[in-house]
């Protein structure tokens, strides 16, 4: 069986409209992470990553 994907979650919630700054998630995939297929999950993360990667930049 492959291996689960980790949850991006670092236990700082801090939602911004629909996304929450501290993992990159959006509302609606937070809530249905558990939910999810590995798949889903994975790309999840990657947009996620891609989020947080945005919000760097215009920090700068």
């Amino acid at each position: 069986m492959a291996k689960d994907v980790e949850n991006p979650c670092v236990s700082l919630c801090q939602l911004n409209s629909e996304m929450c700054v501290s993992c990159g998630r959006t509302r609606e995939e937070i809530r249905k992470w558990r939910g999810m297929k590995r798949p889903e999950k994975m790309a999840t993360v990657q947009k996620a990553a891609l989020r947080m990667k945005g919000l760097a930049k215009k920090k700068k």
